[in-house]
């Protein structure tokens, strides 16, 4: 076989994988679309969950699953962000490094499950957080952490030199350099790792069964006070997320229309999900040419 003909069969083979994946894709998010969407209405999105009547809602388990990611990101982006660039410039090739990255990449490899179990014994138990929003944040902090520091670390990696050199050769600081031309110039590949790490939070279920609890607290919207019991922002609450509620009432089964809001509960997780990226990606390319001035590619 000549060389023309092995490129060839090697471009259908990759074309082919790439579209077996698509296909795949398109399948699993029609069939959630489809079986879910019909059943969404406003009345399903700004009504109270049941417990064992038809008709309930999920408006606290999406207020929950939100608030959380909120929190969730702003804990763990700025550690993620300054230990990614702590690695990416400062960091010598040394074994204490190595053993850095190493562990980075075994903690990102865990089971959810075993982090909700270390986060229960932790938070909920060791610092005496109970069932919270905030306890089921710090085990996402967690679960998070290692994947968004990796993502920053690659996409800072990722800079040409030459950009370096020339804020060196004007007489920037490294500190000047790494503020105003790396991080922008980084800046897409950033909000990519921010964009997978928040799906991957967003879905996250095992961790905040233990650590978030699975039953939410009744909660009034109009009280502003974060320290009432009451209040939508407190963070001791226990608080349901979406994904924990499909998990509940599939192995509970005790509401009538239990098929309608495991489908309709999906299909939103899914929307809210791409909603976030295709947003979080324009953010990321406004703030990329405002920040540096180039066209995005």
């Amino acid at each position: 076989m000549n060389s023309k003909r092995t490129d060839r069969l090697a471009t259908g083979v990759i074309y082919l994988l790439v579209a077996i994946i698509i296909l795949v894709l398109i399948g699993i998010l029609g069939n959630i679309l489809i079986a879910g969407v019909p059943h969404l209405s406003w009345h399903f999105l700004t009504s109270a969950s049941s417990s064992f009547e038809a008709g309930g809602g999920i408006r606290d388990q999406l207020f929950n699953s939100l608030y959380l990611l909120i929190l969730t990101l702003l804990i763990s982006l700025p550690i993620a962000l300054g230990a990614a660039i702590y690695l990416a410039e400062y960091a010598q090739d040394t074994w204490v490094t190595r053993l850095i990255r190493t562990t980075i990449e075994i903690l990102s490899s865990l089971p959810s499950i075993v982090v909700g179990l270390f986060g229960y014994l932790l938070f909920v138990v060791q610092f005496g957080l109970g069932f919270s929003i905030i306890a089921g944040a710090l085990a996402l902090t967690f679960f998070n952490l290692p994947i968004l520091t990796s993502n920053i670390e690659q996409a800072i990696n990722g800079v040409p030199q030459t950009l370096r050199e020339a804020g060196w050769a004007l007489g920037l600081s490294n500190w000047k350099t790494i503020r105003g031309v790396v991080l922008p110039s980084a800046l897409p590949g950033i909000i990519t790792g921010i964009i997978l790490s928040a799906g991957r939070v967003f879905g996250e279920a095992a961790a905040l069964i233990y650590t978030a609890g699975q039953s939410g607290s009744i909660v009034d919207y109009s009280n502003w006070n974060m320290f009432s019991s009451t209040s939508f922002l407190n963070v001791m609450r226990p608080a349901e997320t979406l994904a924990v509620h499909i998990w509940k009432v599939n192995t509970e089964g005790i509401i009538p229309d239990v098929n309608l809001v495991s489908a309709a509960t999906s299909a939103l997780l899914v929307i809210v999900v791409i909603i976030f990226n295709f947003g979080a990606r324009l953010l990321g390319n406004w703030l990329y040419k405002n920040l540096t001035a180039a066209k995005v590619k």
